[in-house]
């Protein structure tokens, strides 16, 4: 939902007597704007039809057998019982290889629309599930920043809120990552049960309160009324996409969220930022990580790659990229539950047609360890100049980041 603007009675006056009769912006937000602001908003939609998703694997997942060093010794001295030999594993190269159950991704990369980041990480790791996972959605380590990477984004790219429902969060609550100075997200995880809950006696009340408009002598007010009736307008189109909504793709045993993403995009959403998280620390492979760890991946990889193939049936193939990350890794060694403890760096994955698909960034030394962890190659923070500059179409990167990171030639490799 984005913000309303506040016009005072006379600027308002001065429109309608211009003109700009009509106050209502028929978008997926259905929030009362300016229709100056609207002319904004469509312009910029016009420039820029560009989407990211960004899928979140909470827990920590184990990069070194998700993307497999089969050739590296190291690897099967450090796990001798959770290393995947050679004949078990899909080869994407004479390296590396991902788990026999990922072969969404091992199509996905030899088709070469996936980027594999190595190594990524930041200084001075946290091993706290919370406080790294909240790293990674602020973009900001160890700073206590109070918004996300992607809700200053979308502040940087739309200051004012022009572009309705800019952001979307699939799940139950609001992450960190879509927190915005001057966007509120779209949140919502079931489309059929996505309603403002109230008593029966209230529904006359809150529809007269949402049709009343701007324009009292109270901003505040009129700003809490506007969210509230943008949220019941978005309420709407949401279920109603939703409900219109059918593929013939298969979205795999675990549908976690894409399939609605599908679902809006279908529908034409103004929507630039959907964040999707595989939720429950379902990565957090303590105990027993080997069949465990393979079938998370075979519900995500599969996830994944229909989410591509439906975007593709789409026809929005070339406007929508993807990516994927964990908040850690895991330690080199196996655990003496045949599982991996938390550790540092991992590989995150840039999906899409738009990319030039490949390796990026150095693979981290199993061997010269930080007290058993993984040095870190690749700060992450390059994964977010990448999308906010060579996707997202923003330059001033440094604005958002708090500093300057050298993106990764992945659209297109010119650097």
């Amino acid at each position: 939902m984005a913000k309303t603007p506040k016009l005072t009675s006379g600027e308002r006056e001065t429109l309608i007597r211009s003109g700009f009769g009509s106050l209502v912006l028929e978008g997926a937000g259905g929030v009362a704007t300016s229709p100056v602001w609207s002319k904004v908003a469509k312009t910029q939609a016009d420039q820029n039809d560009r989407i990211l998703v960004i899928v979140e694997l909470s827990g920590g997942n184990d990069g070194l057998n998700t993307v497999i060093p089969y050739e590296d010794e190291a690897y099967y001295n450090a796990r001798p019982n959770l290393g995947i030999r050679k004949d078990k594993l899909l080869r994407i190269d004479e390296q590396f290889g991902f788990q026999k159950t990922m072969g969404g991704f091992e199509r996905l990369y030899k088709d070469g629309m996936m980027g594999i980041v190595h190594g990524v990480g930041y200084e001075q790791p946290s091993f706290s599930h919370f406080s790294s996972m909240a790293f990674w959605q602020t973009g900001a380590p160890n700073s206590g920043e109070a918004y996300g990477w992607l809700g200053r984004m979308a502040d940087a790219i739309d200051p004012l809120g022009h572009t309705t429902n800019f952001l979307v969060n699939i799940d139950d609550s609001q992450s960190l990552a879509v927190r915005a100075m001057n966007h509120v997200p779209l949140v919502f995880n079931d489309p059929d049960n996505f309603t403002r809950h109230m008593f029966h006696e209230q529904q006359e009340a809150i529809a007269a309160i949402d049709a009343r408009g701007n324009g009292s002598a109270n901003p505040s007010q009129d700003f809490l009324f506007d969210i509230a009736a943008s949220a019941t307008h978005s309420e709407h189109l949401v279920r109603a996409a939703w409900n219109s909504y059918s593929t013939p793709i298969d979205y795999g045993l675990v549908k976690f969220g894409l399939e609605r993403v599908a679902a809006l995009i279908a529908a034409d959403f103004p929507t630039k930022v959907y964040y999707v998280p595989y939720r429950n620390n379902a990565f957090d492979t303590h105990v027993y990580q080997g069949d465990l760890h393979a079938r998370l991946w075979s519900y995500t990889s599969d996830h994944i790659s229909a989410f591509v193939r439906d975007i593709e049936r789409l026809g929005r193939a070339d406007d929508v990229v993807v990516m994927v990350f964990s908040e850690f890794g895991r330690r080199v060694a196996e655990n003496t539950s045949l599982g991996t403890d938390h550790g540092t760096a991992g590989p995150a994955f840039i999906i899409g047609k738009p990319v030039t698909g490949g390796q990026y960034g150095a693979p981290p030394s199993l061997t010269d360890l930080d007290e058993g962890n993984l040095k870190f190659t690749t700060d992450y923070r390059r994964i977010y100049s990448t999308l906010i500059q060579g996707w997202m179409g923003h330059d001033k990167t440094s604005a958002i980041l708090r500093n300057d990171f050298s993106p990764l030639p992945i659209f297109g490799r010119t650097a």
